[in-house]
Formats: structure tokens, sequence, C-alpha cells
């Protein structure tokens, strides 16, 4: 079996002996995240509530636009509800690095690393457990709240689509979360980040409106943002029968099916974590 105090200082893969050693350190960080999120609540409760708003007030503010404004002539609502549900995962999965990030400040993240863990990776697979679960619970919040507001219900192949997608993008955003929680200096930095790049992102994709609405520089934008990908499968998981190889949207370098859809998104998440490797092999040994 491999010395822990070896094994510790690197992101390697483990053999088989090891996993149990890692499911366990893996099983008490999540943990503990869990208990900081039990002590303080409102964290969780903003981050359902905000999009909930969002949801209620804009679906009431176009609940009168013009029939046919929309694809397949869908309500507003609907329309805007897959925008939700993606911005919310994608907003929880940036703020990902925080608690590691805080950890830093606080000396507990030295801690971690003189402690005897069988391999650091836990680190890092306890913060995607606990963001991913988070992301899950508000957006299962969200469409329960999208279906009493009378704005549909995707079915048992929709719902595993939306969850597929929104891990998809997830894990994608907590990578780069984690690494930039690695990087930067201080919490300061990484909310300016958070800032910066959370409503440019949401009004250059399809949450608010779709792409015929676009001028051609923002079609471009849109068309290529990430939020896009993740948005259009949902989409289509709420407007009827489930079928991937349909196109979704019409981007202006051509159209876009949801085979397409999620390949991007699972390439951007594999591509981004082995981009960070680097970083935290540096940063935990």
């Amino acid at each position: 079996m491999t010395n822990p105090l070896e094994a510790k200082t690197s992101l390697a893969p483990i053999d088989k002996s090891d996993r149990a050693f890692l499911l366990q350190e893996t099983s008490a960080l999540t943990k503990r995240l869990f208990i900081q999120l039990v002590r303080r609540p409102s964290t969780l409760i903003a981050g359902v509530l905000q999009p909930l708003i969002w949801l209620v007030l804009f679906g009431a503010l176009f609940s009168n636009a013009p029939e046919g404004m929309l694809p397949g002539g869908m309500s507003y609502g609907r329309f805007l509800g897959a925008g939700v549900i993606v911005f919310t995962a994608f907003s929880g999965a940036l703020n990902a690095g925080l608690p590691v990030m805080f950890d830093r400040e606080f000396g507990f993240l030295n801690r971690l690393l003189v402690a005897p863990l069988q391999s650091r990776s836990s680190i890092v697979f306890a913060s995607v457990i606990y963001i991913s679960s988070i992301s899950l619970v508000q957006s299962l919040a969200i469409m329960v709240t999208a279906s009493l507001l009378g704005y549909g219900w995707p079915g048992i192949s929709g719902l595993v689509l939306v969850l597929v997608t929104l891990l998809l993008l997830v894990f994608a955003v907590t990578a780069i979360s984690l690494g930039l929680a690695f990087v930067l200096p201080g919490h300061i930095e990484l909310i300016a980040v958070i800032f910066v790049a959370n409503l440019p992102l949401l009004f250059a994709s399809t949450a608010l409106a779709p792409l015929s609405f676009m001028p051609t520089w923002m079609g471009w934008l849109a068309g290529l943002n990430p939020l896009t990908f993740a948005i259009e499968p949902i989409r289509a998981a709420y407007s009827g029968p489930l079928d991937l190889s349909v196109v979704l949207f019409h981007a202006p370098y051509g159209d876009v099916n949801g085979y397409e859809c999620l390949s991007l998104l699972m390439v951007l998440a594999l591509g981004l974590f082995v981009f960070i490797r680097p970083i935290l092999n540096r940063k935990l040994s």
C-alpha cells in the first residue's frame, strides 16, 4: 500500500487499494462543507430565492408578448425557465472556488496540506460534489416552481437530459473556479472575476432572448457561449418528444443539434479539468 505521506503530494491516479481512503477523505471533507451550509443557510436560501424571483417577475413582465414571437410559439415563461435553470447552476459553480479561497486565507488549507491525506484529490472532489449537489437542489426548485406556474415539466427522459446537461456545465465551470481560487491572491479578486463574468455571459446567451432577436455580432457571441449549449438542450426537454438529432438553434456559423451541444459541454468539462490539473498539482504539493 502506498505511504500516505508520499501519496498526498500529488493528484496522480491511485490504485484500487487506496480508493477506500480516498472515498473516506472525500466524504469527510464534503460533510464539512455541508455542515458549514447548515450553520449558514442564508447562502442556499438566497441562491434559491433569487432565480425564483427572476422566473416569476420576468415571466410576468413578458406574459403578454405577441404570439409567435418565440420559437415554436412557446410562452416566455417556459422559454425563460431553461435560461434561469442554467444561469443558476452556472453562478453556483462559478462560486465553487470561494470556500477553497477562504480556507487558504484562514489557514485551514495549510492544515489539510500537512495532514496525512491519502490523496489530495479529495480536496477537489469534495468541492465538486458539494457544488453539484447545491446546483441540482436549486435547479429542481426552479423546475418545480416553473411547473406550478404552468410552464410545464419535462418527462423522464427530459429530466435525465436536464441533469446531465447541468452536471457537464457545473463540472466545467467548477474547474475554472477552483483554478482561479489557487491562482488569484485573495477572495476580493475572485469575487471581482465572478461579478465581471456573470451578467455578460447571461446576456450574451439565449437565456433571455432567441438568437433571431440579436444583432449579428451578438449572435456570434451567443452562438459560441457555453451557456447557450446548455440552455438549448434543456429548452428542448420542455418542448415535447425528445430528439437530440434535431437542430436546436441556428447559429451564424451553422445549425447546432442536441448531440453537438452535449459533446461540446463534455469536451469543455474534460479539457478544463486537464488544464487546471497541473495548477492543482503544483499548489497542493
